[in-house]
């Protein structure tokens, strides 16, 4: 492919972070496939699994599920059984000073949800249909809302591990929401960067990554693309055509659509890479935000296969090194076929 290519070095606007693209160390695009093994329990079955249909009593308290007040669900929200923040507001309550101390430390008050996202343990995210996805990023938003009643949560993180090197503990498909007392540091650094791209250009750093070298495929309302300073080879962006500051402000006709291109991108990877564990994140904007935030903070989905792990160069640095080029990522990620 691109051996014969120099090696350089991409500064992404939108993440604020370097990326080194190094073809010394890269094989053909089409030669990158998954060897880790998929399934992080592969003896568990469904007679086992309490996030399966009828086994709805052995797992944590249920939130809520779609559509509701039925036993025939599709979507179940329920909290984390092993939650890494304390939901009990009494910690809160009982400090006086819950924001912070000297030393920069904060109250570990926060929400860790689950999101089952079907009933049904053999089926995967990118089995269902893109209604039925469409139907989980319906849960997304509504537990997105939920959370932003609380006065102490800033920020709401959705994630899915698909994988056990992708840090999945169960392999029923489930995602998760993390509602946080903080905004994390990724967040304020992606803001100020985005800030910054506006003050040179006067636009959006995410309304104007669309080219057609990176681009993978596009809906009505999305399009799909392999980032230009990608941090991970093969890595996807799904990004909102119009100019989105929330995740949770999607409209019900807008999730079908995005749940089609998210299971045509899953589809591709799994195809191209050898169904590899990945992980994808909602990059949503911080629950408040000044009106003058408003022009340059866009949400997007970000997918990553783990295809290698992150050395000591990556920790070091916080730059990474990637070996595929983003424009050979999306030549090939465009010719893998799809039929939905």
């Amino acid at each position: 492919m691109a051996s014969s290519r120099n090696p350089e070095i991409r500064k992404d606007r939108v993440l604020n972070r370097s990326v080194i693209f190094s073809p010394a160390r890269a094989r053909r695009p089409s030669d990158f496939k998954s060897k880790a093994p998929a399934n992080p329990n592969p003896n568990n079955s469904s007679k086992e699994c309490p996030f399966c249909i009828g086994h709805e009593h052995e797992c944590a308290p249920e939130i809520f599920r779609l559509p509701k007040d039925t036993s025939d669900w599709k979507v179940r929200v329920i909290e984390n059984l092993y939650p890494a923040l304390k939901r009990d507001s009494k910690i809160i309550e009982n400090e006086e000073n819950p924001k912070n101390d000297s030393n920069g430390v904060v109250t570990g008050f926060g929400f860790h949800d689950v999101v089952i996202e079907s009933p049904i343990h053999s089926i995967h995210l990118s089995d269902l249909s893109p209604s039925e996805i469409g139907d989980v990023l319906i849960a997304y938003k509504q537990r997105i809302q939920q959370l932003h009643l609380h006065p102490s949560i800033q920020y709401v993180q959705v994630f899915k591990n698909h994988g056990a090197s992708a840090g999945a503990s169960m392999s029923h498909s489930h995602s998760q929401i993390m509602g946080l007392p903080i905004v994390p540091p990724t967040v304020s650094s992606r803001t100020s960067s985005m800030k910054e791209y506006f003050h040179e250009t006067g636009k959006c750093g995410l309304c104007q990554v669309r080219s057609q070298e990176l681009l993978i495929d596009e809906s009505t309302h999305f399009f799909s693309i392999v980032p230009f300073a990608a941090s991970f080879a093969f890595e996807i962006w799904i990004v909102p055509r119009d100019h989105s500051l929330h995740f949770h402000e999607l409209d019900n006709e807008k999730t079908v659509d995005l749940g089609r291109l998210l299971k045509l991108m899953l589809l591709k990877l799994s195809r191209q890479l050898n169904d590899p564990p990945f992980n994808f994140m909602i990059h949503t904007s911080p629950k408040d935000m000044e009106a003058s935030q408003f022009p340059y903070m866009h949400w997007f989905l970000q997918i990553v296969p783990q295809l290698s792990g992150v050395g000591g160069f990556e920790i070091g640095t916080g730059c990474y090194i990637n070996p595929v080029f983003p424009e050979d990522a999306a030549s090939v990620l465009r010719e893998v076929n799809v039929v939905l």
